[in-house]
């Protein structure tokens, strides 16, 4: 297996712990893939600079978030900008009884000197009408 093959499977696991930590509603878990310099921008559009921002915002907002349905994470496409950086296009569904949404996460991804990749510059917009 390539090494760009194995990183993409890394980071498609990422992605996926993304959606397992999000329907568990784990704010540990999701905090953990995350850079300590990370930049995150929410989908309501709210910055967050840094880990103990994007904790906060987390610890306060994960546990107690209500919703009808699950969501749904994919990988749809992984642009490698260097060895160790990739920007990762992704497809997110929230499945409800109303009927879906979609947001177009953009991450931007940092593999660390131990191999792992963790989310490091982050952007969620919602997907409004045709596409």
């Amino acid at each position: 297996m390539t090494t760009e093959t194995t990183d993409i499977k890394a980071i498609e696991q990422v992605v996926a712990t993304v959606e397992r930590t999000q329907r568990a509603k784990d704010a540990d878990g999701f905090l953990a893939l995350f850079h300590p310099d990370a930049l995150w921008t929410t989908g309501h559009g709210k910055v967050l600079i840094g880990l103990d921002a994007i904790a906060e915002f987390t610890r306060a907002v994960l546990p107690t978030a209500t919703w009808d349905g699950e969501v749904t994470y994919e990988v749809v496409h992984t642009r490698f900008l260097r060895p160790d950086v990739a920007a990762v296009k992704v497809r997110q569904v929230y499945h409800s009884p109303n009927g879906d949404t979609e947001g177009a996460p953009l991450y931007v991804m940092t593999r660390q000197d131990d191999g792992r990749w963790l989310l490091h510059a982050c952007q969620n917009t919602e997907v409004r009408g045709e596409r």
